[in-house]
């Protein structure tokens, strides 16, 4: 184990993922200002619709941010997947309706992001966009509207532009960006939010290693993370970062609490770890408890672990007394704290694997960090 962790401190992936504190940290002040100016912005402008737009892992933000926001009234919040958008854009015809087109990517370079651009500047020009993006000379970055509609960008600190395989600190940093610019209701300043998040992560950081100590030596044959609401998007996240790193060697699974009974329970067996991310609404953690429950009572040979921030039910326990219970409440803010748990798990489990944590795939050419060389037809 001790081995392990030394091997893993010299990698690009290990330090991405301790350094996550430190960025928002740094970020919390300058982040509070933008996303201001941007929240005004985006009050004069008044979208009817938002859609959340990314690849992979940065079009699971939006389903975070989706499911979260949609409490808002008068306003419709969508995730379109660049992948499903360049695709089919027949699927989202044009409307009357004042749209808002949020795109993320670490990179901002992937074919699927420019061809979505380029869709949009053709079709889509009364759009507006707000660009989230890691990399300050990507075409999302770079890149002036074309049309009608108005744009804003937010390129975030360079430590965000991971460079290992997987998306760690520019996933949690792109996510909670956007909640800054787009919670009308905050747990708090924004400042403080991420301040508080960071001091909190460093605290789960640190004692994760000794949490997880009999799961981190040997990956299993197949893991699971389930999560309602806003957290169905950090399972999803979560599973997709096992999978990535392991390189298919453990298989994943993600889906809702409720959603899990309707079949793809099959997957079980006894090498399974399942990771149910309990919800801080006491109505909704009924159901994530009682699958937990029940899948400790049907398969006993496997492993189930409830993570949660505040609840004293879970087995790991994300919240602290100093933190502040406004946000260990809040789903979508907290999520990040969650992602932690999966992003340990993958990095250890690569690791014991004998795999190139920063870069799984390496050698074989089937896999790589950033998507290109995607055949894109006009449309």
């Amino acid at each position: 184990m001790n081995n392990i962790i030394e091997n893993l401190r010299s990698c690009h992936t290990y330090k991405e993922v301790q350094a996550q504190p430190q960025i928002w940290r740094k970020w919390a002040t300058e982040i509070d200002g933008i996303s201001s100016d941007i929240g005004n912005w985006i009050i004069a402008r008044n979208p009817q619709e938002i859609w959340f737009c990314g690849a992979g892992t940065s079009a699971f933000i939006g389903d975070t941010l989706s499911a979260y926001l949609s409490k808002d009234k008068g306003r419709i919040y969508r995730t379109v997947s660049t992948t499903d958008f360049v695709a089919s854009p027949h699927n989202f015809p044009q409307t009357d309706r004042k749209i808002l087109v949020v795109s993320f990517g670490r990179s901002g370079a992937s074919s699927e992001t420019i061809a979505m651009l380029d869709i949009l500047d053709q079709h889509y020009g009364d759009a507006d966009r707000l660009n989230i993006t890691c990399d300050a000379s990507s075409p999302l970055a770079t890149r002036v509207v074309i049309g009608t509609g108005q744009q804003q960008t937010i390129v975030l600190p360079a430590e965000t532009l991971d460079k290992g395989f997987a998306m760690t600190s520019s996933y949690t940093t792109m996510l909670l960006s956007a909640l800054a610019c787009l919670d009308q209701q905050p747990p708090g300043k924004i400042s403080d939010i991420f301040t508080q998040l960071a001091d909190q992560s460093s605290k789960i950081l640190a004692n994760l290693p000794n949490q997880l100590a009999d799961k981190l030596s040997k990956s299993p044959k197949r893991c699971i993370f389930l999560g309602s609401g806003s957290l169905k998007g950090t399972a999803r996240e979560s599973a997709l970062k096992i999978l990535e790193l392991t390189a298919g060697q453990t298989v994943t699974q993600w889906d809702s609490s409720l959603g899990f009974r309707h079949g793809p329970k099959a997957i079980i067996d006894a090498d399974t770890q399942i990771y149910v991310l309990v919800s801080n609404d006491e109505y909704t953690q009924k159901y994530d408890l009682d699958i937990a429950k029940e899948i400790k009572q049907q398969y006993e040979q496997a492993t189930v672990i409830t993570v949660g921030m505040t609840s004293s039910d879970v087995d790991i326990r994300l919240g602290g007394s100093d933190f502040s219970s406004d946000i260990a409440k809040n789903d979508a803010w907290s999520s990040v704290l969650y992602i932690l748990i999966a992003q340990t798990l993958c990095m250890h489990w690569s690791a014991a694997l004998g795999l190139n944590v920063d870069n799984p795939f390496a050698g074989q050419g089937n896999l790589t960090r950033v998507v290109t060389g995607v055949t894109i037809y006009p449309f």
